[in-house]
This record gives structure tokens, sequence and C-alpha cells, in this order.
């Protein structure tokens, strides 16, 4: 939780939380695409059958993991990062780095992401878009609407992030946890 001024802490945290429990719910479908993966291939290897729609299921639940927690990958610090000189810098420094990199990448990638592929999930709904494979799942224009979840929910945390660097480069951060999972080396 952030403590600092009244009205930026509030947004920080109602955004942390909402991200939380998205992130914490989108979890269980891993273990309902380890199950229905397992069951795709019993069938296949011991009973010599298929079903496409079984398959692709594997797939829509793995795209949801992954681009509905971009948000809760975010909060937790957890994509792909080169820190070479990050890690030695002072609280300050790393959220000023941080704030900046949200400003300069993150905002503006996830926006420029949100304006080209909003026609094209808006094209597939249209045409209720479904599966290219007989017996396959006639929803794709549901999988494709996943790129809009994943630029909505990376786009408010990317927002929480950037102002709770901007309290800490403030100095008015009073107790922001700046870095969850940091790791000593």
């Amino acid at each position: 939780m952030t403590k600092g001024p009244g009205t930026l802490s509030q947004v920080i945290n109602k955004i942390d939380a909402l991200t939380e429990l998205v992130g914490r719910s989108i979890a269980w479908l891993t273990l309902a695409m380890m199950i229905v993966m397992f069951t795709v291939v019993v069938l296949r290897y011991l009973f010599n059958t298929g079903m496409i729609a079984m398959q692709e299921s594997v797939m829509y639940l793995h795209a949801a993991v992954f681009m509905v927690a971009a948000g809760y990958t975010l909060k937790h610090d957890g994509h792909v990062r080169v820190d070479i000189f990050y890690r030695e810098m002072s609280e300050k420094k790393k959220a000023l780095v941080d704030l900046l990199g949200t400003v300069c990448l993150l905002l503006p990638v996830t926006l420029f992401m949100a304006s080209i592929s909003f026609d094209y999930v808006m094209n597939s709904w249209a045409v209720m878009e479904g599966s290219p494979e007989a017996g396959g799942i006639p929803a794709v224009f549901l999988l494709k609407t996943l790129i809009l979840v994943m630029v909505g929910l990376l786009l408010l945390q990317g927002i929480a992030e950037g102002l709770r660097n901007l309290l800490v480069v403030m100095g008015k951060s009073d107790g922001v946890e700046h870095h969850i999972n940091e790791e000593k080396v």
C-alpha cells in the first residue's frame, strides 16, 4: 500500500488492488490450461483421438494468461530489464529512470498498440470471426479482444507505476515500496 499525498496514493492503491485481483484470478487459468493439455495428450496417445476445440482452448488459455497478466507482471517488476547500472542507483534515481521509462516508452507503446489494434479487433467482432478449423472454437474475436484488454490493464498499471515513481522522485513517497521483487545479488 502506498502512503503519500492523498488523492495520488488512493489512485495508486485502487489500480494496484484491481491489478492484484486480476492477476491472482487469471493465474488459475494456468491450472485449467495444464488440465486441458494433459487431457489432449491422454486422448491423443491413449485413445488415438483428438478434439480441435480442446487443442485450440490451450492456445486461448495461454493467450489469456500472458496478456491479461501483463499489468500484474509490471506491478511486480517481473518484466525483463537490463540493470547493469540500475541496481547500484539510489531509490530516487531508480524511480526517475522508471518514471522516464513509463512516460517515454510504456505509455506511448501501449497507446500505439491500442490505436493499431482497435480496428483489427473491431473487424473481428463485425464478422464474429471464428476458427478456420472445422470443429474449432468459433470465437477468435474474443481471443483478439485480449489485445485491447492487455493494453488497458497495462496502461492502468503503467499509470500507477508512473505516479508511484513520481512520488518517490518528489520525496513524498512516505513508505512507497519502489521495487516489490528486487533481488539482492
